[in-house]
């Protein structure tokens, strides 16, 4: 036997009022972590820009300036010539993992995502294992005169070694979204598979590579465990951004270590800015 309609009705309000209140409750603890969530991920960079801000003066100092500069300029340098040797040998790679399937491509996969969980002090250990004067490779190119570790050379090995993953697992993600389709139309019309491949397969994954180059660059420039574990801290030779902090704050001068984390941090913001605004006017042509 159904109820009378007034009480059908008064249930149906009460349901629906349930339902906003719940709704409202959900939402103000959604927002509320997210604010949260936003404070814990801004204070820190919003403390570092004021007490670097406070402690300016330290880039008076001769010294202070001029482990700025060196160490600025190899970290810069460095890391984008990491970013182009990356691209240049991590794009087939991406692509042939996307497309071709063959045995131990899982084994692959994993050796390219080894270096992203590694402790740092082993990938360095494993870089010098590599291509130290005792190294695998490095006593065979000891004997011709090449010398690899503790040089510059080993910092932008350390910095693809350890950034690589990041650009290929991006690149590959983009590389398998890509409709299949429009490169056979492309194929079935004449087109060569060089030319299908620069003309249609990589614009469509275009934001893909953007995105996967701002994340190995940003790997790069911020490597310092195997850096300093394979190339050593020489000012001028191998000390990076990182590592220059490091030695700052080690020798006590926590100014000039703010000061220098506040240069890396607004590099950083610069350079990701143009990547954006440049993949985005790409795109948009």
């Amino acid at each position: 036997m159904l109820p009378p309609p007034s009480i059908r009705t008064s249930r149906t309000i009460g349901g629906r009022i349930g339902e906003r209140v719940a709704g409202n409750a959900f939402a103000w603890v959604l927002g509320g972590l997210t604010t949260l969530g936003l404070i814990l991920l801004t204070l820190p960079i919003l403390a570092l820009t004021w007490r670097a801000f406070q402690a300016r003066a330290a880039i008076d100092d001769p010294r202070s300036r001029e482990i700025l500069q060196d160490a600025l300029r190899l970290s810069i340098g460095s890391s984008l010539l990491a970013l182009g040797i990356i691209i240049l040998f991590g794009t087939p790679i991406a692509y042939v993992l996307a497309r071709a399937t063959f045995r131990g491509a899982k084994v692959v996969d994993a050796l390219i995502d080894l270096p992203i969980i590694l402790p740092p002090a082993v990938a360095g250990i494993a870089l010098l294992a590599a291509f130290g004067r005792r190294g695998v490779l490095g006593s065979w190119l000891d004997d011709l005169g090449i010398t690899i570790g503790f040089t510059t050379t080993a910092v932008v090995i350390a910095q693809i070694f350890v950034s690589a993953a990041f650009y290929i697992r991006t690149a590959r993600a983009g590389f398998m979204r890509v409709d299949r389709t429009l490169e056979e139309a492309a194929a079935d019309l004449g087109a060569s598979p060089v030319r299908t491949f620069f003309r249609i397969t990589l614009p469509l994954c275009r934001s893909s590579l953007v995105a996967g180059a701002i994340l190995a660059w940003a790997r790069a420039l911020g490597e310092f465990g195997a850096t300093i574990m394979f190339a050593g801290n020489r000012q001028g030779v191998t000390q990076t951004m990182p590592l220059a902090i490091y030695e700052r704050f080690g020798a006590g001068d926590l100014n000039a270590a703010l000061v220098l984390s506040a240069v890396l941090l607004a590099t950083s913001v610069v350079f990701l800015v143009l990547v954006r605004v440049l993949g985005e006017s790409n795109s948009s042509r």
